[in-house]
């Protein structure tokens, strides 16, 4: 058999049939092309092995086309996202607070540039409390900031669930305890047009992190 025959047989067959081939030619002592003859003969049925690549060739292209199709929603999906980030979040902010211990001490940290390379850093102490006010003190003080430098579209990154899915969620199921600041940070965002607020691992919220560890210590 040649070998473009042995491709189009191989490309028509599923995998349990090559399997099933394999084993075939094991057991009969038949070179692996004639066994998956064999075997898709024996599946085209009264069709014919003719008719049953004929048709397998149609699925596997129906099947590419829709391959393509998903690769090309995803790239257009990806350069929307690309898009909306660039023109929406020209400027972009980072917070964290801390504890010591907690309740305890509190210090911020904050983040904020822009597109023309400002930068804002804040790191200072706001008395006393626990972790989830201090991350929302911090988230605060950078939106204060951003307000101040006029900056509009602005996506912002912590590394506080609690605080983030407070905002997101917004009074109808957020935390107990936090509607104050709650508040205060809606307020703030409403000056500021859109703000995209997300949650970061604290891995990648190393700024803000050394920030608010620096104003404790200092």
């Amino acid at each position: 058999m040649e070998n473009f025959e042995f491709e189009m047989l191989v490309t028509a067959a599923f995998k349990g049939e090559r399997v099933a081939a394999r084993r075939l030619a094991a057991r009969m002592q038949l070179s692996e092309a004639q066994a998956l003859s064999q075997v898709l003969t024996l599946a085209a049925g009264a069709a014919g092995l003719a008719q049953l690549l004929a048709d397998r060739e149609q699925l596997r292209l129906r099947d590419e086309e829709r391959r393509l199709a998903r690769q090309a929603h995803a790239a257009h999906k990806l350069a929307a996202r690309k898009a909306s980030l660039q023109t929406s979040a020209a400027w972009r902010g980072w917070f964290d607070g801390s504890a010591h211990p907690n309740p305890g001490q509190i210090g911020i940290g904050a983040l904020l540039c822009g597109p023309d390379g400002q930068r804002v850093e804040i790191s200072r102490r706001e008395g006393h409390g626990n972790s989830s006010e201090a991350e929302y003190l911090a988230l605060t003080a950078l939106l204060e900031a951003a307000v101040e430098m006029g900056a509009s579209g602005l996506a912002v990154c912590g590394d506080s669930q609690v605080v983030v899915n407070d905002v997101n969620l917004g009074a109808v199921r957020g935390a107990k305890g936090l509607e104050e600041h709650r508040a205060r940070v809606v307020a703030l965002m409403s000056q500021l047009g859109e703000v995209q607020l997300r949650w970061v691992p604290r891995h990648r919220n190393g700024d803000a992190d050394r920030l608010s560890q620096q104003a404790v210590a200092g």
